[in-house]
């Protein structure tokens, strides 16, 4: 059984910084392109970050790019996301996802969804 599990999230204040982690079990980590979305209430879900299965490319949404940065431990089974700079339009609830193939995990399909990790910014 897949699990992506997300942890992290917290309650931080304009300017400040968290790190999120997603840890994954029952799949070969080393295989998947990992991303990072988000989801604030009355939006849609949004895609944040991803990193290819070697970690050797990676992709942000250009509202975080150079604040944000994502990268993975393949021999934790582990990708994070490192956010700095953090603005309250940041708040959202943020989930990770997995999918074999780059291409498509760029396009907002997954193979497998963890749970949410909330992130709060406040002013």
């Amino acid at each position: 059984q897949v699990q992506l599990v997300a942890s992290g999230g917290g309650l931080v204040q304009a300017g400040g910084s968290l790190r999120l982690s997603c840890a994954a079990s029952g799949l070969t980590f080393g295989d998947y392109a990992m991303g990072w979305y988000r989801q604030a209430p009355g939006k849609e879900r949004d895609v944040v970050a991803l990193i290819t299965s070697g970690g050797t490319t990676t992709y942000y949404k250009e509202s975080v790019e150079g604040r944000f940065t994502i990268s993975r431990d393949n021999a934790k089974n582990t990708v994070y996301l490192q956010m700095n700079s953090l603005k309250p339009e940041d708040t959202a609830v943020y989930y990770c996802a997995s999918h074999r193939n780059w291409g498509r995990l760029q396009i907002g399909l997954y193979e497998y969804w963890g749970q949410g990790t909330q992130v709060t910014v406040s002013s």
